[in-house]
């Protein structure tokens, strides 16, 4: 016997937490129609999936009227590739305002489906793009205080380590002696993430604009050498209060590049045994045609609309959250 469905039909978020979130929505459209920025509307669904490891997608099923066979389909965990095909075709700078999906995570930060902004800027570095992402920021937030740093800065800050050029093991023994992490991973990058997530983080204030991470972590971004020959990746993550609110790049033009990428994600989701699905080749297709000079980043609103209304759960700034969906 099924269990009886939740009687709790009222919404999660107040009605004018909701009137201001239609507010702040209508003056993100109004921030890119004065920079002649095209509002776009890419799928929901896709026939592929996205790579990232560390990123789960929820599937869907279409099954064609007439045919007994299901053909699985993926909810968009971010426009990004749909949006770099535009690009590629001729869109110009563009953003778009909308649901994504992803699985595994419920939290007072975080709901499976959620609304992200993602713009693409022409001719702009992330240099660039910082200056745009704090000017729309701002414009939500006006009292708010942002300071720049880079990721080697900030460690050298709050743990005295720096960590570019620190060993695993260095890492991993800094990790443990102030969180309990019984396991053993040879990856700098697992210990770099926890010591960011649960120590650097929790401890920002204010606005901080992080820059210069680990050319490990690109993901999507082009790698540099920074003023000391390390090579970083171009990419930046504005933080508010601890809050993870936007993660640009310095995007990657290069098809062959960004072809070795996908496939190493699918290596290392086969050693995480995790599932394996198709990754977008049509990306690497249309950067093969030619992707212009540009940057782009994606922004939780939801979180932006919760810094706005001082709320502390996301279900406070959304219609209906996860348990009432």
């Amino acid at each position: 016997m099924s269990a009886a469905p939740d009687q709790h039909w009222e919404p999660t978020a107040s009605i004018e937490h909701l009137r201001r979130r239609a507010a702040i929505l209508s003056g993100i459209r109004d921030f890119f129609a004065a920079r002649q920025v095209m509002e776009v509307d890419t799928q929901i669904l896709s026939h592929c999936a996205v790579s990232d490891p560390f990123i789960d997608s929820i599937e869907a099923n279409f099954n064609l009227i007439g045919s007994d066979q299901m053909q699985p389909l993926y909810l968009q965990t971010s426009p990004e590739y749909a949006m770099k095909r535009l690009l590629v075709a001729g869109a110009g700078s563009i953003y778009q305002l909308g649901k994504v999906f992803r699985n595994g995570e419920v939290s007072r930060r975080h709901n499976p489906e959620f609304t992200m902004l993602e713009w693409y800027r022409i001719g702009f570095d992330h240099w660039q793009l910082m200056d745009e992402v704090e000017a729309l920021v701002l414009s939500v937030l006006p009292d708010l205080t942002i300071r720049r740093i880079s990721y080697r800065d900030l460690f050298l800050n709050h743990l005295d380590i720096d960590p570019h050029v620190a060993s695993s093991a260095q890492l991993s023994r800094l990790c443990r002696a102030h969180i309990d992490a019984p396991f053993e991973d040879d990856d700098p990058d697992t210990w770099r993430n926890l010591l960011m997530s649960h120590l650097i983080e929790p401890a920002l204030e204010e606005g901080v604009c992080v820059y210069g991470f680990p050319a490990s972590q690109a993901a999507l971004a082009r790698v540099e050498r920074d003023e000391t020959g390390i090579e970083v990746a171009t990419r930046f993550e504005l933080f508010v209060d601890g809050l993870e609110l936007a993660n640009g790049y310095y995007e990657l033009t290069d098809a062959a590049e960004q072809a070795r990428r996908l496939a190493a994600d699918q290596q290392q989701r086969e050693r995480l045994q995790l599932p394996l699905r198709p990754t977008e080749q049509r990306l690497v297709a249309a950067l093969q045609k030619g992707l212009p000079e540009c940057a782009g980043v994606a922004l939780g609103v939801d979180r932006l609309v919760m810094l706005a209304l001082g709320a502390s759960d996301i279900a406070q700034v959304i219609p209906f959250a996860f348990d009432r969906a």
